[in-house]
C-alpha cells in the first residue's frame, strides 16, 4: 500500500509526486507513457508575464520547475524591463526534450517515489466516499487513501483538424476515457474545455532573412534561487518575430467554416487569452496583422514552433496559411496544428487546499481544475502535494493568501469563482501585484518552503543571509549623506544626474527617477560590491517604498477578513435575511473565511454583515 498516488506525470503531477516523496511519503506516480513525463505538448517555454513569477514561486517553496528550467533552457529573457517591477517576469525558451530528460532523471533518482506506466480506469471508494485506491485499465489495483489527479488535457480528449477528429491526448497519446465517466458517477460536475497548438516547421525550409531576430537578453538570470551556473549569452539560441499578412487573413476567413472551432465539431470553450489564429481574426476584425514568434523546439530537433498560430484548420488549409507568412513561402510542415477538447472538473468542487469537497483524500491539480499552462499546473501540483502530505500528518494545510503569492490568487480564483474557460494567470488578476514581484518570491515564500520541509537548512540559511544583507544595506544607505558640494555635483553632471541642493541620504537619492543604486554609490565614490539580484531588490524596495506600504496596508485588511473563519458545519438555511442568491452561492462554494465569501459573485456587503453577526453570536453561545 502506498501513502499517496499521483495520477499523471505532467508539470502538476511531477511537482506533486516529488513534494510527497521528499516529505517522506511512499508515493506512486502513474503515467500513460514515461516518454512524455513533463512533456511540453504546446509551446516549448517556461515563464512569461505572471507565469514567470509563478515558476519562481514554485522554486521558492521548494519545487522543481525552476531548477529544471534553468538546467535546460536555450534562451532567457526578462520581459517588460521598461515597465514597473510589478509586471516584470522571466521567460525562457526551453529545450523540450532536455526538459523531459532532466525531470525524468530527477524522478527516477528520488527516494520514496515509484514511477509506473498505466491508465487509471476508476477511483476505488467506500460507501462513505473515502478513497481506497485506484484500478488501472489492465486490472492492476493499488491501495491508498490519498490520490492526486493531474490528468492535464488527457481526460476524455479529442484532437481536431478540420472535420477530422481522433480520440487521443496531445501528440497522439492515449486518452483517459473511463475515468471521466467515473468522476461523473462520483458526483463531479464536468466541464468541456478546449485548447490547441500550432504547426511545427522544418528549420532549414525557413528564410530567416525576412524576420526580426529576437536574441536572449540576460546571461545570469534564472528561475531558481538555487541555480549557480547560467548559459552564457553567446551560447543562447535566437528566436524570430514576423507578422501575419493580408493574404494570411484572407485564407483563414475564406475557409472559416472548415475550422473545427467554427464548423461545429468543437463544443468546448477555448482560452480567452491564448486563442487560435482564426479566433483572433474573428474577435479583432480591424487588426491588420498579428505577431508570431518563431521558436526552436530543441537543440536536438529541426522543428521550429510558430507561437501565436494555433489552429484547427484542415491540413491543406494549414499549408496555405503557413506559406502566406514572411519567410515561410517554401516551408515544410513537420507536424500539423490541432485543437484538443477535453474534460475538466468544475473547480468550485475543490477546497483552498485543493482537496475535493466530494471525495475525502482526493486532490486535483492542473488542467483538470480548469487552468491552462505549465506554470499554473506546477503551482497547483506543488500545493496539492504539500497538503496531501500534511493531511497524512494530521497538520493544517498550507493556504497561500492573495497578497502572498500568485499561486494564492490562482487557487482562490478557481475555488471561489470557478471558471468557464481555461484559466490563465495574468498580472491583472492580482490586486496586490506590486507585492508579488518576481524579485521577491523567495522573501515571500521560502519561509513556508522551509516550514513544510521542502527547503533544506543549508538553502534556508543562504536565504536568511541574503535577507540580512538587504536589510543591513538599506539601513546603511540611510546613514550616508551627501550635500550640494561643487565636487559632488560635478560628478552628478558627468553622470547625467539631477544635482543635489540640500543634504540628502543615499537612500533618498535612490528614490529619484534618474538615480539607481549603482549611480548613487558612484556619486559617493563607492563601487557596488553586492550581487545584481540583491541590488535589484534593494533598489525596488527603496524606489517603490510608498506604493509598497500602501499595498501592504490594504493587504493587511484582506488578512484580517481572511482570518475570520466560517465554521465548517454552518447551516446557511439557519441564517435569516441573507439574500437567496447569496445563500445559494454560499452553500455551493462553502467558503472557508469571510474574506473568501466576500469574493463570491452574488454575495453583497449586506449579506456579509449578517453572516458576521451570525458567526459572532454563535461563538458567544459556544463560549
Amino acid at each position: 500500500m502506498y501513502q499517496a498516488i499521483v495520477v499523471g506525470a505532467g508539470h502538476a503531477g511531477c511537482e506533486a509526486a516529488l513534494a510527497l516523496s521528499r516529505l517522506g511519503k511512499k508515493t506512486l506516480l502513474v503515467t500513460g507513457n514515461i516518454d512524455f513525463v513533463a512533456s511540453m505538448p504546446c509551446n516549448p517555454s517556461i515563464g512569461g508575464p505572471a507565469k514567470g513569477i509563478l515558476a519562481r514561486e514554485v522554486d521558492a517553496l521548494g519545487g522543481e520547475m525552476g531548477l529544471n528550467a534553468d538546467k535546460t533552457y536555450i534562451q532567457m529573457r526578462l520581459l517588460n524591463q521598461s515597465n514597473g517591477p510589478a509586471v516584470q517576469a522571466l521567460r525562457c525558451q526551453s529545450d523540450k526534450y532536455a526538459y523531459h530528460d532532466a525531470m525524468l532523471k530527477t524522478i527516477k533518482s528520488t527516494p520514496n517515489l515509484t514511477l509506473i506506466e498505466g491508465y487509471v480506469k476508476h477511483l476505488n471508494t467506500n460507501d462513505d466516499k473515502h478513497l481506497e485506491g485506484i484500478t488501472l485499465e489492465d486490472g492492476r489495483i493499488f491501495e491508498s487513501n490519498i490520490v492526486i489527479l493531474t490528468t492535464g488535457t488527457y481526460l476524455n480528449s479529442i484532437c481536431f483538424k478540420g472535420s477530422d477528429e481522433v480520440h487521443s491526448g496531445p501528440e497522439g497519446q492515449k486518452t483517459y476515457s473511463s475515468l471521466s465517466e467515473n468522476l461523473k458517477e462520483l458526483g463531479f460536475k464536468i466541464l468541456r474545455l478546449k485548447t490547441g497548438t500550432p504547426p511545427r516547421v522544418l528549420d532549414s525550409s525557413i528564410d530567416y532573412s525576412k524576420m526580426i531576430i529576437q536574441p536572449g537578453d540576460q546571461d545570469k538570470l534564472g528561475f531558481s534561487y538555487r541555480t549557480t551556473t547560467f548559459l552564457p549569452l553567446d551560447k543562447q539560441v535566437p528566436c524570430y518575430l514576423i507578422h501575419t499578412t493580408k493574404e494570411t487573413h484572407k485564407i483563414i476567413l475564406d475557409n472559416l467554416s472548415k475550422s473545427a472551432m467554427y464548423g461545429g465539431e468543437i463544443t468546448g470553450i477555448g482560452p480567452r487569452y491564448c486563442p487560435s489564429i482564426e479566433t483572433k481574426l474573428v474577435r479583432f476584425k480591424d487588426k491588420e496583422s498579428h505577431q508570431l514568434f518563431i521558436e526552436p523546439v530543441s537543440l536536438s530537433s529541426h522543428k521550429m514552433y510558430l507561437q501565436g498560430f494555433s489552429t484547427s484548420m484542415p491540413e491543406d488549409i494549414q499549408d496555405e496559411m503557413v506559406h502566406s507568412l514572411p519567410g515561410f513561402e517554401n516551408a515544410k510542415i513537420l507536424e500539423y496544428a490541432y485543437a484538443i477538447e477535453y474534460d475538466a472538473i468544475d473547480p468550485i468542487q475543490v477546497t483552498l487546499s485543493l482537496e475535493s469537497k466530494i471525495i475525502k483524500g482526493l486532490f486535483t491539480a492542473g488542467q483538470i481544475n480548469g487552468t491552462s499552462g505549465y506554470e499554473e499546473a506546477a503551482g497547483q501540483g506543488l500545493i496539492a502535494g504539500i497538503n496531501a502530505s500534511r493531511l497524512l500528518d494530521n497538520k493544517e494545510p498550507l493556504i497561500l493568501r492573495r497578497d502572498e503569492a500568485y499561486i494564492g490568487v490562482l487557487i482562490d480564483d478557481l475555488v471561489t469563482k470557478g471558471t468557464e474557460e481555461p484559466y490563465r494567470m495574468l498580472t491583472s488578476r492580482a490586486e496586490y501585484r506590486l507585492l508579488l514581484r518576481h524579485d521577491n518570491a523567495d522573501t515571500r515564500l521560502t519561509p513556508y518552503g522551509h516550514m513544510v520541509g521542502l527547503i533544506n537548512d543549508e538553502d534556508y540559511k543562504k536565504f536568511l543571509d541574503k535577507e540580512k544583507i538587504i536589510q543591513e544595506e538599506k539601513e546603511r544607505l540611510k546613514t550616508i549623506y551627501l550635500t550640494g558640494k561643487t565636487e559632488t555635483n560635478n560628478i552628478c553632471e558627468k553622470l547625467g544626474l539631477s544635482l543635489i541642493s540640500v543634504k540628502e541620504s543615499l537612500y533618498d537619492l535612490i528614490k529619484r527617477p534618474d538615480y539607481t543604486y549603482k549611480l548613487a554609490l558612484l556619486v559617493d565614490g563607492e563601487e557596488p560590491k553586492l550581487r545584481d539580484d540583491i541590488i535589484d531588490q534593494i533598489e525596488i524596495d527603496i524606489k517603490y517604498e510608498g506604493y509598497i506600504k500602501k499595498a501592504r496596508k490594504e493587504a493587511d485588511e484582506l488578512k484580517r477578513v481572511d482570518g475570520i473563519k466560517i465554521p465548517k458545519d454552518i447551516d446557511y438555511d439557519d441564517i435569516h435575511n441573507i439574500a437567496s442568491e447569496a445563500k445559494e452561492k454560499l452553500k455551493l462554494i462553502a467558503p472557508e473565511s469571510i474574506g473568501q465569501a466576500s469574493r463570491i459573485s452574488g454575495v453583497n456587503p449586506a449579506d456579509l454583515s449578517i453572516l458576521l453577526v451570525y458567526i459572532r453570536s454563535r461563538r458567544g453561545k459556544n463560549e
